[in-house]
């Protein structure tokens, strides 16, 4: 079967035949290419057109697709277990990892995704603090946990929902919404519902709105706020862990959170998801507090597996990989605004080491609004050129693009040749 008679069978059994939604390329006015293998950067579809990858399954493949060392870990934890739901040493071996090699966090709990981790972390803060209220920031996507279904970015943004139908209004009532590097309105908030806010979460840089860098100020202004009225500051690293640079974006800021959730990397490409933070507030959780979260495959071994061998090479090469990632992340942005320049199309770019994003708008993106004045009719058009071309970008003007340690110059070079020749067809 092809690409074509693949995804239209899949619509018979999957709604829009994907199991999530951005991978259905709407708005794209194309099919997706049905994924069939890939190695390092490249990834092959059942019609057997290979594809530079800048989508990484979303960030998680750091080292590039299939790396040897992470593959035979799976083989080998496979060959001794496939799930238990009782404590492994595995588990131990992560938890530990991350507990003394990540600065904010002094205890962990493993759970299997992102939205998992920050909905989690978010009945810890209130639980923690017996307060209700959160604040969230409007173009920040936490998971799809109806508290966090309102004005959130990414697929949400994407596909056009203002919100989300089937959660009831009750679920978003206590879900105040930031403006996302503007402190002022988060001090409104704060003195009008202060008494009330359990926690602030926030992706200190942002992925879902397109990649964009919270403020130093702000971030310190975060923290101000939340020790003056008692509430919990929660990073949502979900994305930006171990990929904003080893210890994450939190070792950018002046900045200790209270909570810091993650997954996409720390699985190695397999299904996993983790919250942590500081000891007093993680013993309110279960079997040691009242707040109660637990998960049968929480932990799982060949998870384990696959995330410890890729956290510990990412630990052993941490000098190298990330410089590189750094250097060939700031040759793209340079390159794509030189052309933008020369062909005079409005552009802008954002990025934080190996994650990025092209606006299609002039100016300096800082603010959600910015975000929405892009030119989605030209981030299409592109789109499409760029999957012509071999390459494989994010379908959404609100999604990064994502860098590994197997891209090299070459790849660079041979994206911004094909991004050239989009910007003289835009002529």
């Amino acid at each position: 079967m092809n690409n074509q008679k693949i995804f239209e069978e899949s619509k018979k059994y999957m709604p829009g035949g994907v199991n999530s939604p951005v991978r259905s390329y709407n708005g794209m006015d194309i099919d997706p290419p049905v994924i069939k293998s890939g190695r390092g950067v490249e990834i092959v579809d059942e019609d057997l057109k290979k594809y530079t990858d800048f989508v990484l399954a979303w960030g998680p493949m750091i080292l590039g697709h299939s790396d040897y060392d992470v593959v035979e870990a799976i083989k080998t934890a496979s060959e001794e277990s496939i799930a238990f739901g009782a404590p492994t040493k595995r588990e131990l071996e992560m938890s530990k990892f991350l507990c003394d090699n990540l600065d904010a966090v002094e205890m962990v709990r493993m759970v299997n995704s992102g939205t998992e981790a920050t909905m989690s972390a978010i009945k810890l803060a209130r639980g923690y603090t017996k307060r209700d209220k959160i604040v969230k920031f409007a173009g920040c996507y936490h998971g799809h946990f109806d508290g966090f279904l309102v004005e959130a970015g990414s697929g949400v943004l994407t596909e056009g929902i203002p919100g989300c139908l089937g959660v009831p209004e009750g679920s978003v009532s206590n879900t105040l919404i930031g403006r996302y590097n503007d402190l002022n309105q988060v001090t409104e908030l704060f003195r009008k519902y202060g008494d009330e806010i359990a926690c602030v979460i926030i992706e200190p840089v942002a992925g879902n709105m397109g990649v964009i860098k919270a403020e130093d100020n702000f971030m310190e202004g975060l923290r101000d706020l939340c020790d003056k009225y008692g509430s919990l500051l929660i990073f949502d690293e979900v994305m930006s862990g171990f990929r904003a640079a080893f210890k994450g974006a939190e070792s950018l800021f002046k900045v200790t959170p209270d909570l810091i959730t993650y997954a996409k990397i720390i699985g190695g490409g397999l299904p996993c998801g983790a919250y942590g933070g500081k000891r007093e507030i993680m013993e309110c959780l279960s079997p040691l507090g009242g707040v109660y979260q637990a998960g049968t495959m929480s932990g799982n071994p060949i998870v384990m597996a696959a995330g410890i061998e890729t956290l510990e090479k990412l630990k052993a090469n941490k000098d190298t990989i990330y410089p590189k990632i750094e250097k060939l992340s700031k040759m793209l942005k340079d390159g794509v605004l030189e052309l933008g320049k020369k062909y005079n199309v409005p552009l802008s770019v954002n990025r934080v080491c190996g994650m990025m994003t092209i606006f299609f708008v002039g100016g300096e993106v800082k603010f959600y609004e910015d975000v929405k004045k892009a030119d989605e009719g030209r981030f299409k058009r592109y789109f499409k050129h760029m999957l012509n071309a071999g390459f494989n970008i994010p379908p959404s003007q609100y999604e990064a693009l994502f860098l590994s340690s197997c891209h090299e110059e070459k790849h660079i070079e041979e994206f911004l040749k094909a991004f050239e020749e989009f910007l003289k067809k835009e002529n």
